[in-house]
């Protein structure tokens, strides 16, 4: 197999194969670089002891054990992950405590209902209105169940082999289906392995879904579709992961926004905002009223309409930060991003309110679409007030393409004697960062003898600019 095959194979998302065979095949440069995009070679795991095993050489044997490297996309793709992994293991604002043979695990309702049906049933039924819940059949492994709360929270499972037929038989008696064929998959493969690779120890079993699985979006997207008020509803149309019938998301706090409630949780809101957490943890309260009649507290939020609060809660509750689904907001994933461009002032406000960084990145992209000569002055002027540097920087990379017809406007040329006058008060710098960026993107451009020609028009005519209002810089 050619590199060539391998690159085909990992756009086509066999990553687990394309990783194998780059380190069996003796492609260095390969394994680096799917080590620098978020792979995993993990000791004592099935797919880390096959790379190990398979590494045609020394070099790479050393790359895969002391890589360590953390990309910015890695990032991405971990940062939802990581926050439902503190959620488990720290039990932020948790509201049920099952107790193992004596071991506490700590958990949420809303989280373990929305991704397990059998959950959502116990828990409205016989588990209903009890904090504590005591397991004590003797088959129930307290490390086994760890693991599947993992699952449920995460999407991710690591069990160690000796536990893997309780966590098993937990996933039949919880009914995760999809749970119980990966393990058997999975212990199948490991099982192959282990009887061609005489000598192997295998000591770790590894359930990581693939990154284009949905499944765990779509469950946490349940609860975001859940939280918005019956009269919202109607006005999205069909929901793409709508509430099914029955479904209790056990909300624990109701947020009032001109006369419409969002029932939510604490636990999404306090964890990935810190003007919530201020607001709920602490004492500065907006408004709190008293609880209703088997509801939760109310809190009212002045200042914000309920359409765009609509686009602030999904991004809270049930989806990643990074980016938005195809249809609807609130179910936002790691796949796409829209967010009209209509909308996107009144949310960015909103996002910088509540300090939602992701939020504030997915407006940027919006805002990226709406550039043209009339309105990429006011959109860079927007970037540079809520700190969005990649949409700052795409106005630039604009107006460097347009420079000639910019020149003539009026609000460009106001632009450019405010970015004089805040580098004249400073006196860091005898240069204009707006004048810097233009300039460094029209010379990006030249690629060819042909295109100097063309660039040097474009800069002339920003110098001619700085020289008729008196700049020269």
């Amino acid at each position: 197999m050619d590199t060539s095959d391998l690159f085909t194979s990992c756009r086509k998302g066999d990553v687990g194969r394309v990783r194998y065979y780059a380190c069996l095949c003796g492609h260095e440069e390969l394994v680096l670089y799917l080590l620098a995009n978020g792979a995993r070679c993990e000791a004592n795991t099935f797919d880390g002891e096959r790379c190990l095993y398979g590494a045609l050489n020394d070099a790479i044997r050393r790359a895969l054990r002391e890589y360590k490297q953390v990309t910015a996309s890695c990032r991405r793709r971990d940062y939802y992950d990581d926050f439902l992994q503190r959620l488990l293991e720290q039990g932020i604002h948790s509201d049920v405590v099952f107790i193992v043979h004596g071991k506490q695990f700590r958990a949420h309702r809303c989280i373990l209902g929305a991704r397990s049906t059998y959950f959502a049933n116990m828990l409205d039924t016989k588990w209903k209105g009890k904090s504590i819940v005591v397991l004590r059949h003797p088959l129930i492994n307290p490390v086994a169940f760890g693991a599947l709360l993992q699952y449920l929270y995460t999407g991710r499972l690591d069990i160690g082999v000796e536990h893997v037929s309780d966590c098993e038989r937990l996933a039949k008696q919880c009914q995760l289906w999809d749970l119980l064929g990966d393990l058997e998959a999975k212990c199948e493969k490991v099982s192959e392995f282990v009887a061609s690779k005489p000598g192997t120890c295998v000591k770790v079993l590894t359930i990581e879904p693939p990154p284009a699985d949905p499944r765990l979006r779509e469950d946490m997207a349940l609860l975001a579709d859940c939280a918005l008020p019956p009269e919202l509803r109607g006005d999205l149309g069909e929901l793409p992961f709508p509430c099914p019938d029955g479904f209790n998301s056990c909300p624990d706090v109701c947020f009032q926004v001109a006369g419409c409630s969002f029932l939510c949780h604490k636990a999404f809101f306090c964890g990935r905002s810190d003007y919530f957490r201020a607001l709920l943890d602490d004492h500065f309260r907006e408004s709190e009223e008293p609880m209703a009649a088997g509801g939760p507290p109310a809190i009212t939020l002045q200042g914000i309409s309920p359409d765009v609060f609509t686009h602030a809660d999904g991004p809270l509750v049930g989806c990643r930060a990074e980016a938005s689904d195809k249809t609807h907001v609130l179910s936002t994933g790691p796949l796409g991003s829209q967010l009209l461009p209509e909308v996107a002032y009144d949310v960015l406000s909103v996002a910088d309110m509540y300090l939602l960084p992701g939020l504030k990145r997915l407006c940027g992209r919006s805002l990226a679409q709406l550039l043209d000569e009339d309105s990429v002055v006011g959109v860079w002027r927007v970037a540079k007030l809520f700190c969005l540097a990649r949409l700052e920087d795409q106005c630039t990379e604009y107006m460097a393409k347009v420079i000639e017809k910019l020149v003539e406007r009026e609000d460009f040329v106001e632009a450019v004697r405010e970015e004089a006058a805040a580098v004249a008060a400073r006196q860091e710098t005898d240069s204009i960062p707006l004048v810097d960026d233009i300039r460094f993107h029209v010379a990006s451009t030249v690629q060819t003898y042909s295109a100097i020609e063309e660039a040097q028009q474009r800069l002339q005519a920003l110098e001619d600019l700085l020289v008729s209002i008196g700049l020269d810089c």
